[in-house]
This record gives structure tokens, C-alpha cells and sequence, in this order.
């Protein structure tokens, strides 16, 4: 680890509710200087219809991260996230949606709208997108079929074979500096192709992640699988593929011990989704098990969900870092 400042630099890559868990355990800690790197190939819901209909990256994933680091996620938050209701000619659509669409036109420049809403919440740390150019995600499929489009590739019940980017794609400059500069490098949680390693397939991600021999760098695994993208994947299938789209081994391994409810593992089952299994014998890093869940309301389909518990995973996060950084 590098530098004798008491602040350590984090770097959080991801994207969907996974990120914004992970991070709101993060900001807790004032010793922690956070950078969360979100991916940009969502192409669901408000994000998908403006990402076509105005020709920037989706920005649901940003926002959402920025209401995560808010110091204090009070009513101005509250409002970012409002959505408005189904019969409104702007039904589906989120007010902080429409204001990050709104900084773009008026700045003209994506990642400077970013950073200008993150100012007006104050967040603690920064979000940046992983590039600011349009692209899209491609999978060969086990069924030996190509599918174009994060949508069209979660729907898929086929294993994914090789994922890739429907055209190169250079990361922000300010993406590859924060991960030069990281004291620790935090992979996950979340969707393990479409929110974690679409990251890794901008140019520039993953080697940078490799140049930077001091970082202590951690995998956070999925408490569930998905169907399609991730069904009957084991932790250490997880980790085999974050090995493989790396090009290199993790430091640490995080991984849930809790039971999810019987009744929310039955609703699970009939989606084809099911609790990873920790075949952590299978694991060729150090993997830190730990009871890591906090049932949440997903106010999306008002259905109660497993997710990472904020403050638990922060905390597991926080000591890994100053672990490793005491063995350098």
C-alpha cells in the first residue's frame, strides 16, 4: 500500500444495487476516500428510452450511486429518485434521470453533468462513468447464438461463452488515474457480466487494475444467482470469470454465509435463480466468509429481496484494506 496518509484511496467498479449497497457502507468511514466506477451498457427502463432517445450513456446506475454517497440522503435525494407514475405521458421515467439528461444538453458533456449533480448532493467520494461514449454489450452464447444488448442477454436462459463490447471503447482518464492511485480496488457486487465485467472490457480497465501491484484487490460474490446469465454458478465459477476478463487473480474473495428465508429461495426457484453455493475448496485465493445479508423491499416490484447488508460489508471491506496494507 502505498503513501503514510491514514486515508486510503478505494476504487468500487460495478454498477446496479449492488455498487449503491456497497457504497453506502463505504461512506461511513471517514478514513475511506471512495471512486465508484459504474458501468454504462444498462439499456433497461427510463435509462434504456433516453440512452436511444438522446444519445447519451443510460444514466439510471449513476444516479443511483450518487443518491448512495449523498452525505445525507434526505428529501433532495428522495426526489431524484421519484418516478413517475404509469399514466403520465413521463411514465416509467425518473426525475434524476431527466435531470442528469437535462446537465448533458445544457454542459454538453456527460461525465461533467455527473460530477455536477454529485456536487449539488455533496456526496462523499465521486462517480464517474467508465467512459462516456455509447455502446453496447455482445454475448456469444452457449447455444451458439449471438445476442446484442444488456436486455436481450438477461433474458437469455443460454450460458454466456464470451462477452464483449459492440465496439472499442477508451475509459475516462479520470477512471484510469483513480485506479492508478487506489489503495484498494473493489470488484462487485452485482450482475456478474452485465454490472461487474462490463467494466473490464473498456479499454484501459483492466490494465490499469494490473499495473497497480500495491492495491489490495477484492471480489465481492452475488448472494443469488440469475437466471441465464448466472444459473448453477458456484463462487468460484464467479471468480473464474472475473480471473478471466482481469487477466489476473484477485487478492481476497468476499462471500455471504447467511441462509436466505425458505419462502424467498421457493419465489427464486420458479425464476430459476437459486443461493450461490460457496464451493470455496474450489477457490484458488482467500476467500472471507461472513453472514452479509439484510432482506430488503425492492420498490420496483415491492417484492422483499436478499442484498448485501450496507454497513456489514462496508466494515468487511475496511479491514481487508487495512490488512493488507499492514503486510506492505
Amino acid at each position: 500500500m502505498r503513501g503514510s496518509s491514514n486515508v486510503m484511496k478505494v476504487v468500487a467498479i460495478g454498477g446496479g444495487t449492488g455498487l449503491s449497497s456497497l457504497l453506502r457502507g463505504l461512506k461511513r468511514f471517514d478514513d475511506l476516500s471512495i471512486c465508484a466506477v459504474v458501468t454504462i451498457t444498462d439499456e433497461g427502463g427510463s435509462s434504456g428510452i433516453l440512452r436511444e432517445e438522446m444519445g447519451i450513456p443510460p444514466p439510471g446506475d449513476l444516479r443511483n450511486n450518487i443518491i448512495a454517497l449523498a452525505e445525507d440522503e434526505s428529501i433532495l435525494s428522495k426526489l431524484l429518485s421519484f418516478r413517475f407514475e404509469k399514466n403520465s405521458s413521463l411514465k416509467g421515467h425518473n426525475l434524476g434521470n431527466l435531470i442528469l439528461v437535462a446537465l448533458t444538453k445544457i454542459i454538453g458533456n456527460f461525465p461533467e453533468a455527473v460530477k455536477e449533480l454529485s456536487k449539488i448532493l455533496a456526496i462523499r467520494g465521486e462517480v464517474l462513468p467508465v467512459t462516456d461514449r455509447l455502446v453496447r454489450l455482445v454475448a456469444k452464447m452457449e447455444d451458439g447464438s449471438t445476442l446484442v444488448g444488456e436486455t436481450n442477454i438477461a433474458r437469455s436462459k443460454s450460458r454466456i461463452v464470451e462477452l464483449s463490447l459492440s465496439k472499442d471503447v477508451d475509459a475516462l482518464p479520470e477512471v484510469l488515474n483513480a485506479i492508478g492511485k487506489a489503495d484498494g480496488i473493489v470488484l462487485g457486487p452485482g450482475s456478474l457480466y452485465t454490472s461487474v465485467i462490463s467494466n473490464l472490457l473498456v479499454r484501459g480497465v483492466p490494465e490499469a487494475i494490473r499495473s497497480n501491484e500495491d492495491a489490495v484487490k477484492i471480489y465481492v460474490s452475488n448472494i443469488m444467482t440469475q437466471p441465464g446469465e448466472t444459473t448453477g454458478y458456484t463462487l468460484s465459477d464467479h471468480v473464474r470469470e472475473i480471473t478471466k476478463y482481469l487477466g489476473a487473480k484477485v487478492d481476497y474473495v468476499i462471500a455471504n454465509t447467511q441462509s436466505v428465508p425458505r419462502d424467498i429461495l421457493e419465489r427464486y426457484a420458479e425464476q430459476d435463480a437459486e443461493q450461490v453455493k460457496l464451493d470455496i475448496e474450489n477457490v484458488d485465493v482467500p476467500v472471507f466468509a461472513e453472514p452479509l445479508i439484510q432482506m430488503v423491499i425492492d420498490d420496483r416490484d415491492n417484492l422483499e429481496k436478499p442484498r448485501h447488508d450496507p454497513l456489514r460489508l462496508g466494515s468487511m471491506i475496511r479491514r481487508l484494506l487495512e490488512w493488507g496494507k499492514s503486510k506492505v
